[in-house]
């Protein structure tokens, strides 16, 4: 335990931090530098036309400046078709304005490596642009990075309107269900398998190599890598996940859109997957899937990896549409600390703040900072914690039913997931379905959560189930078709102080279950509810205390 104790004070102490302007104490993180040769990949033989594959020439502008000691990859204004290249140390390639590297459609362009994917050892297409145990690597200037994605996806029906379905439909590919247009066979055969990509020794290279279209890549993977800077660049139409650095350090990024179509299958902008020393700054993403994400790997080799996301600094970045705008899990199961958000603004994200987790996980989140958050038209949750995640989108296609999950006391074990120590303040949402949800698991409530110096406009309102801990101070709740400002359920130890909420309520809060005990309110106005509290399922009426 000694040592144990030793190895983690010197552990703190190697984490440079600065004072930042809001006070935090953040994480310092070291940018690239690279020397300022230049490689035009035009001097390899590449040519913009859009048709010739330039796949070579861009590697050997990379290789050489990889050799000659680094600079400068420049890729001039035009449209250059390429197939997956790879980074090295010390090379930037650099954008210029009007520059476009288009991926190729032609799948046979990509060979299957060993990879990682959705935080499990798994074969996959090689990526468009990846690297592996490279330093000080960039992709920097002002053009634009496109990976064809289309020619990888699978669509869902009610995601396009009649038209798109039919011009889709009549492009070619494989319909099943007559609700699901793939690729291609290829693809529609390892859809039909349980995690078909995971290593495992039965499969040969005949099975990949049958399933290969369903192995869609990630646009950009760095792994173990150190000083990534990407900056001012349009990342956009990836097969799956935009940008995925996985296991690096020191990762900076800054002024770059992220774009894919909102109905793209898995179409994050960016997943840091246990990475540390992180900043992302003055972004945009538009994508298919959760935005801003932090993950660390998926159960048991989650675990097994034991590397943390850490020491993350957001900042000042905008998300349209997304399926969370700062989303944290669900593959967190080497855990996610240390996270700083702050000044970002979230318009038509499915939800706001997003933790997401599920039962076989593990992992522990914590010591996640979030303060001045813009949100407008928010169709789901403006904050939300999860710990029944399902894999599925978080806002209902029409039609889909859906059943809550079975609510049972299971033993705690390293499977067990754990949201804990979250401080959340200064958030305004105009627009949202409903303003906070937050729903634990009875074996490991989520713990000590506080929200503060918030207004948050929403139909319905504040929402409590096996949780301990939660504070909120200073928080108006506008919610204009709740019939009940405040639900809580089988929870304890929750203080609520100077509360605001809309007219109309019939009841301030309802508290309802055998376990749901501590629950106070005060500096609260408690005239304009036709009750203040009501108590219901086993939960006695003294376990509210009203002041």
């Amino acid at each position: 335990m000694y040592r144990k104790i030793v190895f983690l004070l010197l552990l703190a102490c190697s984490i440079k931090y600065s004072l930042g302007q809001d006070g935090w104490r953040l994480p310092k993180v070291t940018e690239p530098i690279f020397k300022n040769v230049q490689y035009p990949i035009t001097k390899y033989g590449a040519i913009p036309d859009g048709h010739t594959l330039n796949t070579q020439a861009i590697q050997k502008a990379i290789d050489e400046c990889h050799a000659k000691g680094g600079g400068i990859v420049r890729v001039p204004q035009g449209l250059w078709l390429t197939g997956p290249i790879v980074l090295k140390s010390n090379v930037n390639l650099h954008l210029e304005t009007g520059a476009t590297l288009l991926f190729t459609k032609d799948k046979d362009q990509y060979p299957l490596v060993k990879g990682n994917w959705e935080g499990m050892p798994q074969m996959r297409n090689q990526s468009p642009i990846s690297a592996e145990n490279a330093s000080n690597i960039g992709i920097t200037g002002n053009g634009i990075i496109d990976g064809n994605g289309d020619a990888w996806r699978l669509v869902k029906k009610e995601k396009l309107t009649a038209s798109q379905w039919k011009k889709l439909v009549a492009s070619g590919g494989v319909v099943k269900n007559g609700n699901l247009w793939m690729p291609s066979e290829s693809f529609a055969r390892g859809y039909e398998m349980k995690d078909p990509g995971r290593l495992s020794p039965e499969k040969d290279v005949a099975f990949y190599q049958s399933i290969k279209d369903f192995l869609r890549p990630n646009l950009v993977v760095f792994t173990k890598c150190d000083k990534i800077l990407l900056e001012g660049v349009t990342f956009q139409n990836s097969a799956a996940w935009c940008l995925h650095p996985l296991m690096s350090t020191n990762i900076v990024v800054r002024n770059i859109f992220v774009k894919n179509p909102w109905y793209a299958q898995n179409g994050d902008g960016i997943d840091l997957e246990s990475c540390s020393n992180v900043l992302i700054e003055n972004s945009v993403f538009d994508v298919g899937d959760d935005a801003l994400c932090m993950k660390s790997g998926r159960d048991a080799d989650g675990r097994a990896r034991a590397m943390p996301t850490q020491n993350v600094i957001i900042k000042g970045c905008t998300v349209y549409a997304s399926h969370g705008g700062f989303v944290v899990g669900s593959e967190m199961s080497g855990g996610v600390k240390n996270v700083y958000v702050s000044n970002c603004t979230f318009i038509g994200s499915d939800i706001g703040l997003r933790f997401k987790t599920t039962r076989g996980r593990g992992g522990v989140v914590e010591n996640i900072f979030i303060k001045d958050i813009y949100m407008k038209d928010i169709p789901g949750e403006a904050i939300l914690f999860d710990m029944y995640y399902m894999a599925r989108d978080p806002i209902p296609l029409e039609g889909e039913k859906r059943e809550l999950p079975k609510v049972e006391m299971l033993p705690v074990d390293e499977t067990t997931p754990q949201f804990q120590n979250i401080h959340i303040s200064n958030v305004y949402c105009n627009g949202a379905k409903k303003a906070i949800f937050i729903r634990g698991i009875p074996e490991m409530h989520v713990k000590n959560i506080l929200i503060e110096n918030s207004v948050l406009q929403s139909e319905q309102g504040v929402d409590i189930q096996e949780a301990s801990g939660i504070k909120l101070k200073n928080v108006s709740v506008y919610a204009t078709k709740a019939d009940v400002v405040v639900d809580i359920v089988n929870s304890d130890d929750v203080q609520i102080s100077g509360l605001k909420y809309a007219d109309g309520a019939s009841v301030l809060l309802r508290a309802a279950g055998d376990r749901t005990k501590n629950i106070r309110i005060e500096k609260t106005d408690y005239t304009r509810v036709k009750e203040k509290v009501i108590t219901e399922l086993g939960t006695p009426s003294a376990a509210v205390q009203l002041h």
